[in-house]
């Protein structure tokens, strides 16, 4: 009996260690995979759990589901079972619409984890799961994240095409309220900032009734807003559409993960002046620096002046790496601003503000030094990733 105990730990033994053998060689299989198929986390969604002599996947991307599985040891106790997002439990509610003035959206499902962007009221978004009170949802920009689930107002795919398909307003002023009643004396509804988008019930004196994501009914006044198919049928913004824009927002805040009025990171700024211009383009800096066109701005590595005062016009991108500081070419993109011509630019850095890339200039910016490349946006509008919003499919196109 004693031999026959024997044996059996030992079987147990070899079958806990061959397991944790399977699923060490995958985890590291894994870091590979993830590398090639999904290496900017910000587009596509894994999360792999392993423990034990199992391997848990979910994805929002079918490719990667497929890599995960043509790895998995074949002949092995390897337990394995993979989930494309967005999850069944959603029951179809697979869409949403962002139903506060401003979404805090975050890195993780938790009210202390990162800030990292922000939605408009009005914003569409693809919903791909729920873990306590928050959701996975991506952007029109294609930009991951979890909000709180007060945030959006989650529909199915006929609410969401209704949505799409319904009169709507946007908010013009910078800032502002809805009310109760058609009377500005009346109770507050919301707060709204300019972008904002919503549903057009009515007219009542001098005001629009409106309607939020989530049912509720407000009264704002015309004045303060536009007839959204007018507000996106404008033809592509010039530079000097973006800059007017860009300047309303002087000395707003510097908010890391910001994208409105009420503060903006560097990104958020320029994806601002953008958007209110009716054209959608990526989030982060590092993503703005993928698109357009490239202007040469350098000279072995380093910024030429005299280049930037030739070949930069108003309203291309420019883009900052901190590791020039380092010395260190080739690192990654930390900054990006407007430039408005003539050497100058302008930036949320602390606050929105015009610098120069000019030493000479009284209001130089020391950070001009680690410029590492420009971009021009305003000749591609149509082009993969900058897209004109009664163009874009989720905000249904016009």
């Amino acid at each position: 009996m004693k031999s026959f105990y024997t044996i059996l730990f030992l079987c147990v033994c070899w079958t806990v260690a061959g397991a944790q053998t399977d699923t060490s060689a995958y985890r590291a299989k894994a870091i590979e995979i993830q590398k090639q198929y999904a290496p900017d986390k910000r587009a596509i969604y894994v999360n792999l759990q392993l423990k034990g002599d199992s391997a848990k996947l979910e994805s929002t991307s079918k490719k990667v589901l497929d890599e995960f599985e043509r790895a998995r040891p074949q002949a092995s106790s390897l337990k394995f079972s993979a989930v494309l997002l967005p999850a069944k439990e959603l029951n179809g509610f697979e869409y949403g619409v962002a139903n506060l003035s401003v979404c805090n959206n975050r890195a993780h499902p938790q009210n202390a984890a990162e800030l990292m962007t922000q939605m408009l009221l009005g914003t569409p978004v693809k919903v791909f799961k729920k873990q306590g009170g928050f959701y996975l949802v991506q952007t029109p920009d294609g930009y991951l994240s979890w909000t709180d689930g007060g945030a959006i107002g989650l529909m199915d795919k006929a609410r969401f095409e209704a949505w799409q398909k319904a009169s709507k307003i946007v908010f013009v002023a910078d800032y502002g309220h809805s009310y109760s009643e058609a009377n500005v004396s009346s109770k507050r509804v919301s707060d709204l900032v300019s972008g904002n988008i919503l549903q057009l019930l009515g007219q009542e004196k001098d005001f629009y009734k409106v309607g939020y994501p989530d049912g509720r009914i407000a009264y704002l006044p015309q004045a303060q807003a536009k007839l959204y198919n007018q507000w996106v049928k404008r033809p592509n913004p010039n530079a000097d559409a973006i800059l007017a824009t860009a300047q309303t927002l002087l000395g707003v805040p510097y908010l890391w993960g910001g994208t409105s009025i009420k503060g903006v990171d560097c990104s958020g700024f320029t994806k601002t002046a953008y958007f209110l211009n009716g054209i959608v383009i990526p989030r982060d800096a590092s993503q703005q620096a993928l698109v357009g066109d490239a202007v040469d701005v350098l000279e072995n590595d380093n910024i030429s002046v005299a280049k930037c005062l030739n070949n930069l016009q108003p309203g291309d991108l420019l883009f900052f790496s901190a590791a020039k500081r380092r010395g260190v070419n080739g690192g990654r993109v930390t900054h990006t601003a407007i430039y408005m011509g003539n050497g100058q630019f302008i930036q949320s850095a602390g606050m929105v503000k015009i610098n120069s890339l000019v030493p000479t200039a009284t209001d130089y910016d020391a950070q001009s030094s680690t410029l590492v490349g420009a971009r021009r946006l305003l000749n591609e509008i149509g082009k993969p990733e900058i897209t004109r919003i009664d163009q874009h499919d989720w905000y249904g196109k016009n």
